[in-house]
């Protein structure tokens, strides 16, 4: 299979990186349907991956400053890519985000599914991101696959363990997430089935801060120390602006299609692992514009 990358940034050079040769990274801006099609046309792939988005530095307060930037990488690239791949019959997955679903479900075990509505009432990021969803998903021979707070081996600026491991003040909050490994191959296998509709790409079972930075204290850092808040101090305390997205996400489409993933908690022990040998062997940081972090 033949892959076209479109996004330069950790993701999808983590993909490209375990994808091989399969896998190719585009160059250059991509500013209209012309674009994705002339690309197209030099690389010839049966799959592309939409690993680009806007979140913002230091995150995506950012978005909340410059909402046509955000509006333009994950809203309008995504319309663009998708115009292009289905004038030329290719299989498009695009990577979408769970931070547009906002508390509980209405559903009995609270968790979010895919065919549920989004509730970004007033966040920029996760209006933009929905907005997508929504169009997107009407088309055939297109995937969209969300992910939540990715959880990564290899030491980033985006990566959940450094995140929330760096800041003297972290939220005390259970999501859902999405190991690095696993989505991996996870995007792999729905491009390889062209496998259309949304998908929720995280590991099953929950995850709390608490048990992340408990994790790095056994296997990393011994001498780590933070203060614990809640979501609400997040922003009483001027930490950021918005209130951020919390939830818990049912993966029942990757089921019905025969896929996947390892428990969260089994996934997070082996990545911390793997990250404290990294720390310790002083491996240099893969860094770039994540996409779809939030």
């Amino acid at each position: 299979m033949k892959i076209l990358i479109i996004g330069n940034g950790y993701v999808g050079n983590r993909c490209k990186n375990a994808w091989g040769e399969e896998a190719i990274i585009a160059d250059g801006h991509i500013n209209s349907k012309e674009d994705i099609l002339a690309l197209l046309d030099k690389h010839k792939p049966d799959a592309v991956l939409n690993a680009a988005g806007s979140t913002g530095k230091p995150n995506v307060d950012w978005c909340e400053t410059h909402q046509l930037e955000t509006i333009v990488g994950n809203t309008k690239l995504p319309i663009i890519l998708a115009e292009g791949c289905q004038e030329k019959g290719i299989y498009l997955l695009h990577m979408g985000s769970g931070c547009i679903f906002y508390g509980d479900s209405p559903h009995a075990d609270k968790k979010w599914r895919e065919s549920d509505m989004g509730n970004p009432t007033e966040v920029t990021y996760s209006r933009t991101k929905w907005a997508a969803d929504l169009v997107l998903s009407t088309l055939d021979n297109v995937g969209i696959a969300r992910i939540r707070m990715p959880i990564d081996w290899v030491p980033a600026t985006r990566n959940l363990i450094d995140k929330i491991t760096t800041y003297p003040k972290v939220i005390d909050v259970e999501n859902s997430v999405t190991v690095l490994d696993d989505m991996i191959d996870v995007f792999y296998k729905l491009m390889e089935k062209k496998a259309s509709g949304i998908f929720h790409v995280t590991n099953p079972g929950t995850l709390k801060h608490r048990e992340t930075i408990a994790l790095y204290e056994e296997l990393v850092d011994p001498s780590h120390t933070n203060e614990w808040i809640s979501g609400e101090d997040l922003v009483k305390q001027g930490l950021a602006t918005k209130t951020r997205s919390n939830n818990f996400l049912a993966s029942e489409n990757l089921e019905k299609v025969g896929i996947q993933m390892r428990d969260v908690h089994v996934a997070i022990r082996d990545t911390m692992e793997k990250y404290a040998k990294v720390k310790k062997d002083g491996l240099n940081k893969i860094e770039g514009e994540v996409s779809m972090v939030c």
